[in-house]
């Protein structure tokens, strides 16, 4: 398995951090689902997770919960839209 370098890891939480919030905020507004993004998020990481057995290592808890609070974002962010009283989404 090949080691992540701290330069990886700086531009690998930004990136995820965005990723999984346009995808939960697309989600959102297409599906005007507030939940699913965050329920396929934890499918798809179970998914993956179920197969690697060196999983639960720091860089992919940080990893992990950069895209956990990028759906989160996008979940929270819908809903703020939504009762401001924007209803395209």
């Amino acid at each position: 398995m090949t080691q992540v370098t701290l330069a990886q890891l700086i531009i690998s939480i930004p990136l995820l951090f965005v990723l999984f919030f346009g995808l939960g905020f697309i989600l959102n507004m297409i599906l005007k689902t507030t939940w699913l993004p965050l329920a396929l998020f934890f499918g798809v990481v179970l998914y993956v997770g179920r197969d690697v057995t060196q999983i639960f290592t720091i860089v992919n808890a940080v990893l992990f919960f950069s895209g956990f609070l990028g759906v989160l974002g996008g979940i929270f962010t819908i809903r703020t839209l939504r009762l401001k009283g924007y209803r395209m989404f």
